[in-house]
């Protein structure tokens, strides 16, 4: 039970960063994952995602009551599997956007220096436009090999608004429409774990252990000397990392006695470390739904035929392979602004409460999302028993612009389904939406149906100042031995879905921690 490095969380990130340090055979690294293996043929399947939704895989976590979202508890997914959140999550394969990143000011995390990790770790098929992806990495991410007839009218519909078409999503700039780019392989979820974690498997100088919920990290005399899992003690000689998520890794310092001290003492705790910020600064993607019926049978409604699943099993094409988010807008809601602030997501299906209830009518869903919260809420410990969640409260609409700005989303999105390319396909409201011509009533709308993107950040905020909990090398302050690496290091939350930029950090916390510089794309191949 000794090795040199033990990562906490086999998700994006800690399959990407174990698979790397154990490239070196003249190491151990212990990859440790609370959940199970990922070999439920619903993770394999794009479009049945939400069935994994409040199973064995799933945390299943819930917020506090949200004041402003008329004082509603919402429920979050998690990835508690090998994968975490990539085994079942939509599968939108998006960087963010240039200003997001050398927004952070941080050394070493600038747009131009993050930008040859995600080449590094992309294998783009088919078209690269401008070769904006990498096209050796493990990650395989390709174009929707069966979009819905909708989706093409939607894309149509967005031509005739004189909205740009981005030939590539993933340049320096997101801001136009664009088809989704998905972490697919022929037809199928292509996880951190399938690009990462299996080809690395075989590898006699990693363990990878499932089934191992890590209570605490283990300090001694100021240094993080391994971790601790129903009792068992996992001795790391160089260093531990957390790779645990926007909740977990938080919570797991905080059981640990790292955080906030008098908070700690509160919930039972005895500090270790004083860094009051573990915690705070979280940060999630706000989305709202516009709901509409489709007068046409031909959306992804009762596609579990059986027609559909042979073409799926024989051809890997058809309804199946959908990701559901099929094509994208982000734009601004100010001119003034430099980058865009919202996003609207189309999909060929009308999806209401995280999909778990199957619809029974055809429809399309124009959903809107708020890509740069001002509000931003806080984790913490409910309880000092570690397998009692803690109290999420994400903070949502706490800030005086945000409902404002999704109701602009709504009305946007509005317009963009009364042009006519989309007029044969789109019909009255479907439930809960009733429209957007009332401002109160808009409003007590996106107050009460509003729901998670599934993109918590920034937990575990990374910078140069002295309050940040780790620094511009992923190492928490104020103790040695002990890093994060997963989006709660985001300083704040990047304009566009967050798989990507996981992965993106555990190769470059594998580079950190190996004390080596960037490698490009061309000399990697893959794992």
């Amino acid at each position: 039970m000794e090795y040199d490095y033990v990562i906490v969380g086999a998700g994006s990130a800690g399959c990407a960063l174990a698979a790397r340090l154990s490239e070196d055979a003249s190491v151990r690294v212990a990859l440790l994952e609370a959940g199970g293996r990922d070999d439920r043929n619903e993770i394999r399947v794009p479009a049945a995602f939400s069935k994994l939704f409040k199973t064995e895989f799933d945390w299943d976590y819930t917020t506090v009551k949200q004041p402003e979202l008329g004082g509603r508890e919402l429920y979050w997914p998690r990835g508690k599997v090998l994968g975490g959140s990539s085994s079942l999550n939509a599968m939108m394969w998006t960087r963010g956007h240039r200003d997001d990143y050398d927004g952070w000011d941080v050394p070493g995390w600038a747009y131009d220096d993050v930008e040859p990790y995600f080449r590094r770790l992309e294998g783009r098929v088919g078209r690269n436009e401008g070769g904006v992806y990498g096209t050796s990495g493990p990650v395989t991410i390709s174009e929707q090999r069966s979009p819905n007839e909708t989706t093409r009218a939607f894309l149509a519909a967005c031509a005739a608004r004189g909205l740009t078409r981005l030939p590539e999503l993933n340049g320096p700039s997101n801001e136009g429409y664009a088809q989704s780019p998905v972490s697919q392989k022929r037809g199928r979820r292509w996880s951190s774990a399938d690009a990462y974690l299996h080809p690395a498997g075989k590898r006699p100088n990693l363990a990878v252990v499932t089934g191992a919920h890590v209570s605490r990290v283990l300090v001694e005399d100021g240094r993080a000397v391994g971790v601790d899992y129903g009792g068992e003690r996992v001795t790391a000689r160089r260093e531990v990392v957390l790779s645990a998520g926007a909740v977990g890794s938080p919570h797991l310092l905080m059981l640990s006695g790292i955080g906030d001290p008098d908070h700690l003492r509160e919930a039972g705790v005895e500090p270790v470390v004083d860094l009051p910020e573990v915690g705070r600064h979280l940060q999630d993607h706000l989305a709202v739904s516009v709901i509409r019926r489709c007068p046409r049978k031909i959306t992804l409604t009762g596609a579990e035929s059986l027609p559909n699943i042979v073409r799926y099993l024989l051809l890997r094409r058809g309804p199946f392979t959908s990701n559901l988010g099929e094509a994208v807008i982000f734009t601004r809601t100010d001119p003034a602004l430099a980058a865009p602030d919202i996003e609207l997501i189309f999909a060929p299906a009308p999806f209401v409460a995280h999909g778990l209830t199957p619809p029974t009518e055809h429809g399309v869903t124009l959903g809107v999302v708020l890509l740069r919260p001002g509000s931003a809420g806080r984790i913490t410990l409910a309880s000092a028993d570690p397998a009692e969640p803690p109290a999420i409260d994400p903070g949502y609409l706490t800030h005086e612009d945000d409902l404002g700005r999704l109701m602009f989303g709504v009305r946007y999105a509005e317009e963009l389904l009364a042009t006519e390319p989309l007029k044969a396909y789109v019909g009255g409201c479907m439930a809960p939406y009733e429209g957007a011509e009332d401002d109160e009533a808009l409003a007590r709308y996106v107050r009460g149906h509003s729901e998670t993107l599934y993109h918590p950040t920034g937990t575990c905020r990374m910078g140069t100042d002295a309050g940040s909990v780790v620094d511009a090398s992923l190492r928490v302050r104020g103790i040695d031995g002990l890093r994060v690496a997963d989006v709660s290091v985001l300083p704040q939350i990047t304009r566009g879905h967050t798989n990507a930029p996981a992965i993106m950090i555990g190769e470059r916390a594998a580079d950190l921690i190996r004390g080596r510089a960037p490698r490009g794309p061309e000399s990697t191949g893959r794992t």
